[in-house]
């Protein structure tokens, strides 16, 4: 989003499609300035060859490739455009470089939003400010308060996308420690978001059945993309793993609380919030690598069961009450250039 935004200030008049996933586009819905080609991923080449015809007769000036997975790059070749641009050799995936013309300039050890944002700047785009504007529609935010009620609140959204091997999930305990601590010390309820797979929503039934009466409200499975938005815009902070309502939360400007052991939040955290971020990822790598986090490279996952349980409640609790106390700060002083 930062990145689409730089292209518009830099050129108002561009015509900007985006082909995005059927999920990420319920999120995103009614962005101004944007066409959105949805590609239902479970359609396979069949949803490919209707994408395909539907921009038959469209050649776009620039195609911007910044999805790196081979899918991706399957449906980029049906597609017309007198430039393509994808990542420099060192950070492309999935052999992405051999669908492109142009490679980005190489930029060691950058952040996703980073990399992103090389795309505009390869463009010739110098103002790089970071917005967002995301659209959220007044429905939404009813949605958010019927659930939310009147009382200030977090949103912890515990798990992270259920894919093989993904590991980024913190402990049922953890969790419940944490909204002890907010509801105790201070006055936060915390209400618990997510989608409505089986796993995640007996995680949920876990951490409130070891919590306080009052202290926590389950909306696991019970809410839209946009009502997660709206929940999170009105949120005193966001705790979560390496998942979407962690960038939510940073593109909303509420303060995030991201929990990382299996991948580095250098690279990945949420990028205004990064000094908040737990981060076990050096013991993770230490631990199960049997390396330092200098001899792996930029974005090793640590891959291992037990990784997350290197981050200790007491460690989130203490960011928790930086967080806050940061946050209030701001409230007093004015926010900062950055945030």
């Amino acid at each position: 989003m930062p990145t689409v935004r730089a292209l518009q200030r830099q050129w108002p008049n561009a015509r900007i499609t985006w082909i995005i996933g059927k999920g990420e586009h319920s999120l995103l819905a009614g962005l101004s300035g944007v066409e959105f080609v949805v590609y239902d991923k479970s359609t396979g080449l069949s949803g490919m060859r209707a994408i395909w015809r539907e921009l038959a007769d469209t050649r776009f000036d620039v195609l911007l490739h910044m999805q790196q997975a081979i899918r991706a790059s399957v449906l980029s070749l049906g597609l017309k455009a007198n430039v393509r641009v994808g990542y420099d050799k060192a950070r492309a995936k999935d052999a992405q470089h051999w669908f492109t013309q142009h490679q980005l300039a190489p930029h060691a050890n950058a952040h996703v939003l980073e990399s992103f944002m090389d795309f505009a700047r390869l463009l010739g785009v110098e103002d790089d400010r970071l917005e967002w504007n995301l659209a959220v529609p007044a429905v939404a935010y009813e949605e958010a308060r019927a659930i939310s009620g009147d009382a200030p609140y977090l949103v912890i959204n515990p798990c992270s996308n259920a894919r093989l091997r993904n590991f980024r999930n913190w402990s049922v305990e953890g969790y419940a420690s944490v909204i002890e601590h907010a509801w105790v010390q201070h006055g936060l309820k915390s209400v618990l978001t997510g989608g409505g797979s089986p796993l995640e929503r007996e995680m949920g039934d876990h951490i409130e059945a070891l919590c306080q009466s009052g202290s926590v409200i389950n909306a696991i499975g019970g809410t839209s993309l946009k009502g997660v938005l709206a929940l999170i815009d009105n949120a005193r902070a966001v705790i979560a793993p390496d998942t979407g309502p962690a960038h939510m939360g940073n593109a909303m400007g509420t303060p995030t609380l991201g929990l990382y052991a299996t991948t580095n939040p250098q690279r990945a955290a949420p990028y205004l919030w990064r000094d908040f971020a737990v981060n076990a990822y050096p013991d993770a790598v230490r631990t199960y690598l049997h390396k330092s986090v200098d001899e792996v490279s930029w974005g090793q996952r640590v891959r291992h069961a037990d990784a997350m349980d290197l981050i200790k409640a007491d460690d989130v609790i203490a960011k928790l009450d930086a967080l806050l106390a940061h946050t209030a700060a701001q409230t007093t002083t004015g926010p900062s250039d950055e945030s």
